[in-house]
């Protein structure tokens, strides 16, 4: 069981560690990466002590969508027959 539900728009982003974080009570941060979060983990752990948050989150606002970055003079030609 975690110790608490946390709204990921209540964690802050920690660019130092590449993480949102978010206090622990035990002095430390509870932390979860952006490629924890892109494959759908939802738990947050805390590196000091043995307590973890579950982080409420839309996985849709983290997954990467490769084909939009790509410029249209980069794509590759199709053949047609």
């Amino acid at each position: 069981m975690s110790y608490d539900e946390v709204e990921i728009e209540d964690m802050e982003w920690n660019a130092e560690m590449k993480a949102y974080t978010y206090p622990c009570p035990c002095g430390d941060l509870f932390q979860i990466t952006l490629d924890d979060l892109r494959l759908g983990e939802e738990i947050a752990r805390c590196p000091s002590c043995s307590l973890y948050i579950t982080v409420v989150y839309n996985l849709d606002d983290f997954i990467v969508d490769h084909t939009k970055n790509v410029p249209p003079s980069k794509q590759q030609p199709v053949a047609v027959a």
